[in-house]
């Protein structure tokens, strides 16, 4: 008798808020639990799209604390009861989002600290991914694996082509282009990889065709 394969994740990834950073909700299809990633504006869209196959918001995680990927934070936290993820070393730009918030000019909603801190290679709260902790981009930069499914959610540590900027809060090349080489470009290269803005990637595109982190 032939093994049953379990039906992948759900997953679905579109641009939200003023800087329209990729927010991801990544649904299990059996429990329907789901994790939202990087919320970054339009919590009743987020909402709307969970519901709208299911899903029940289990978790907020944040691949770093530049504001664009928390604005709605906050909010959902306040309708759905769902916890709080971040890398203790985004802390200090946690703390700073109604500067950041003044800074580009964008409305500011206080946000309640993180409930939970992420640690590297941790178990996320469902759907089996794994965080990676993969600096350069903030000192806390996050990205998240899902390895049964091929797919890594990269936050703004790598893009299409390009790496997130080092010229902002804590950021630095060194570390993150060491992030890339040693710990993103050694995942499987079929891996689809979501980035914290624009299109999707996959590594052995940027292994081969990145220009400015080369595998």
């Amino acid at each position: 008798m032939s093994e049953q394969k379990q039906p992948g994740l759900i997953r679905d990834s579109f641009p939200v808020g003023p800087l329209q950073c990729n927010c991801t909700i990544i649904g299990d299809p059996i429990s329907k639990k789901c994790i939202v990633i990087d919320p970054g504006g339009d919590a009743d869209l987020i909402l709307s799209r969970a519901q709208s196959q299911g899903l029940t918001i289990v978790a907020l995680i944040h691949t770093h604390a530049h504001l664009d990927h928390f604005l709605a934070s906050g909010e959902l936290k306040e309708k759905t009861g769902a916890p709080i993820y971040l890398h203790k070393e985004d802390q200090f730009l946690w703390d700073a989002l109604e500067t950041q918030c003044r800074m580009f000019g964008v409305p500011y909603k206080p946000v309640p600290p993180p409930d939970f801190w992420l640690k590297d290679d941790e178990q996320l709260p469902c759907c089996n991914g794994v965080a990676m902790h993969t600096p350069g981009h903030s000192p806390g930069s996050m990205s998240f694996w899902f390895g049964d499914d091929k797919l890594l959610i990269a936050g703004d540590t790598l893009f299409r082509g390009a790496i997130g900027r080092t010229d902002l809060w804590g950021g630095d090349f060194a570390t993150i282009e060491k992030s890339i080489k040693t710990r993103l470009y050694t995942l499987d290269e079929e891996a689809v990889v979501v980035t914290g803005h624009g299109p999707d990637t996959t590594i052995g595109a940027e292994i081969r065709g990145n220009m400015v982190v080369r595998g």
